[in-house]
């Protein structure tokens, strides 16, 4: 597996770049706008063609298009391998195109749909009206930067499609500084900002489809590997999508919530994205293609040995950051955030909902292992039938919880009951993916699965009690100077992973054999 760690590895750490360039972004938007009507119908309108990006492009589309790709690539000739990517890159152009062509026309109904909250202030609902206006085409730009780097990926470039959201992070800072002041509505420069993000996405990664002879020449008509990837598309348009679902879930509700409540779930959900984009897609793009291949080849050992290296070194870097970003929710977010229009109140509020998500990391990290396992498999049916458990059971959660919340509690903090029932949600998917793929033989655990289990979270249990006996009060963080904050959140960090590292080490999971076994090749293949 050494060659999945170093995939994972590229990939990490071009997606880290982009995370910690994401971080200053956030930053400079909680200073400048704060958490407001304003900001809320901003982060709702980007949710839009975010949540349609992951449905056309790097969810569903990602999962049907890799395995039909790769197996074009094992057995069919170069000539009709450029065919099919020109074809299917015509084909999702035109789709995605006439979706944007039908949101920007129904702008009202839309906004009305994702934001029913906002038809009670007219002004929050035609400001919300114009920033979807500039901002719906981004997902046009955005579909097809997702099929530049799904190909790229295909053939083992992961490094530049990992980058690219770099972009993204670099129009909404330029925006913030540079054009938010010159306008009338400040918070209209975001989405200005996202609109010429998904342009430079789209023109950062074409040059490297052209060093491959792969830039495709958009060709239309009927064509066995488009509808062969449409077949397995749509159902894993579903499928694919279930946690973003339930995090819009969260959002239409929010905005039937008190003001800010829309950001502050923004906000937390940014901070346990760290982890889940730096190191879960990153496991989940590289796993992908080496499963395809593997099916390809009915190769069963490889299949459920790459499966079970995947799942040892999610938990083992998933379990103690969930942990870490529970104990330390306060520092982390005063640390970042909590300056000029950001109040204490925004930073107890946003570290309540964090707190509440992160208690769904792990699940929605091995989500990202599971579903591969199916797709891969090019089934795209069975994880829909979870999906549809997946978000029932979420709808039920949130009327078994936040609706006695807001009743009895007359809605105070009610966006972390949002939280607290999607991180629930995602345990019953993956656990229902975890089940259902072994019940087929797709995936045995490894042996001494459970074992390793154990002893991660005895060191993360550990590194817990102590940075919460450590930690100071959350007055004393309000009040410190940013650089003073900066030096106690780092000591803490560093403190609790030379903590976890030395407990590991005492309880058996020695650094050198967790190298050598994330490394092996044979260590984690089950018998076929």
């Amino acid at each position: 597996m050494a060659s999945l760690l170093r995939s994972s590895a590229v990939i990490s750490s071009m997606t880290l770049l982009s995370r910690i360039l994401g971080f200053v972004r956030d930053m400079l938007l909680a200073r400048v706008f704060g958490a407001s009507p304003a900001t809320d119908a901003f982060f709702v309108v980007f949710k839009i063609p975010n949540f349609l990006r992951r449905l056309f492009a790097e969810g569903a589309f990602a999962q049907a298009f890799v395995p039909v790709l790769s197996e074009y690539r094992e057995k069919s000739p170069r000539e009709e391998l450029k065919d099919y990517i020109d074809h299917m890159f015509g084909t999702l152009a035109a789709v995605v195109a006439l979706v944007v062509a039908l949101g920007i026309s129904a702008a009202p109904l839309v906004i009305l749909l994702f934001a029913p909250g906002f038809s009670g202030d007219p002004t929050q609902q035609a400001l919300a009206e114009h920033m979807l206006w500039i901002t719906f085409p981004y997902l046009f730009f955005i579909s097809l930067t997702a099929f530049a780097a799904s190909t790229l990926n295909a053939f083992g470039k992961f490094a530049m499609p990992a980058l690219a959201p770099i972009w993204l992070n670099i129009a909404l800072i330029g925006a913030t500084l540079l054009l938010a002041p010159h306008l009338a509505e400040p918070v209209m420069a975001l989405a200005w900002g996202v609109f010429l993000a998904g342009i430079l996405q789209l023109v950062f990664l074409l040059p490297f489809l052209a060093r491959l002879g792969l830039l495709p020449r958009p060709r239309f008509g009927r064509h066995s590997g488009v509808r062969k990837t449409i077949r397995l598309m749509l159902p894993a348009m579903f499928g694919a999508s279930v946690t973003q679902i339930n995090l819009l879930v969260d959002t239409i509700l929010a905005s039937l919530l008190v003001a800010g409540s829309v950001s502050w779930l923004y906000y937390s959900d940014r901070l346990v994205e760290l982890p889940l984009g730096v190191f879960g897609v990153a496991i989940s793009t590289v796993i992908l293609p080496k499963l395809s291949r593997a099916f390809s080849r009915t190769d069963q050992g490889d299949f459920t040995g790459t499966l079970n290296w995947a799942i040892k070194f999610t938990l083992l870097l998933g379990l103690p950051m969930c942990a870490g970003l529970i104990v330390l929710a306060t520092p982390m977010l005063s640390t970042l955030f909590e300056y000029g229009s950001f109040s204490a109140l925004d930073t107890h509020m946003v570290a309540l909902a964090m707190s509440a998500y992160a208690l769904g990391l792990p699940a929605f990290l091995l989500i990202k292992i599971f579903a591969p396992g199916f797709y891969a498999r090019q089934d795209t049916k069975t994880p829909v039938k979870i999906g549809l458990v997946a978000v029932g059971a979420n709808l039920a959660f949130k009327a078994l919880i936040v609706l006695p919340w807001i009743f009895l509690l007359g809605g105070h903090a009610a966006h972390v009951g949002l939280a607290l029932t999607t991180a629930l949600a995602a345990w019953v998917n993956v656990s229902l993916l975890a089940v259902f793929l072994h019940r087929r033989g797709a995936w045995r655990p490894d042996p001494a699965l459970w074992r390793f289990i154990t002893q991660v979270l005895v060191a993360t249990l550990v590194m817990v009690a102590v940075l919460a006996w450590l930690q100071p009060a959350a007055p004393l963080w309000s009040s410190a100077t940013a650089a003073h904050r900066a030096l106690w959140l780092a000591g803490l960090i560093l403190g609790g992973a030379v903590l976890f590292t030395a407990t590991a080490a005492l309880v058996g999971l020695h650094p050198k054999a967790i190298w050598r076994g994330l490394r092996s090749t044979d260590a984690h293949r089950s018998p076929s």
